[in-house]
C-alpha cells in the first residue's frame, strides 16, 4: 500500500454515502427482525436439538441482535 492517508481521503471525497437500508426504514426493517427473531426463538424452544442450534438457534439471535440495533437506530434510546 504505497498510497498516502491524504490521497486515499482525497479520493474518496467525492462518492456519496448511500447506506443501504434508508434511515426512513429503520423502524420497518428493526421490527420486522425482532419479531422474526421472536418467532424463530419459540420455534428453536418447541425442539431444541445440536442440529436445530445452527439452523434456527443462531439465525434467531442474530435476528434479535441486529433488530434491537435497527430499533435503537430508528427510536432512539431516552435514559
Amino acid at each position: 500500500m504505497d498510497s498516502s492517508l491524504h490521497e486515499v481521503w482525497q479520493a474518496a471525497s467525492g462518492g456519496l454515502f448511500v447506506p443501504t437500508v434508508g434511515k426512513d426504514s429503520h423502524f420497518a426493517v428493526g421490527f420486522s427482525l425482532v419479531v422474526v427473531g421472536v418467532f424463530l426463538t419459540f420455534v428453536f424452544a418447541l425442539n431444541r436439538s445440536f442440529a436445530n442450534l445452527a439452523v434456527i438457534g443462531v439465525p434467531a439471535s442474530l435476528a434479535l441482535a441486529v433488530g434491537v440495533v435497527y430499533m435503537f437506530c430508528a427510536v432512539g434510546v431516552y435514559v
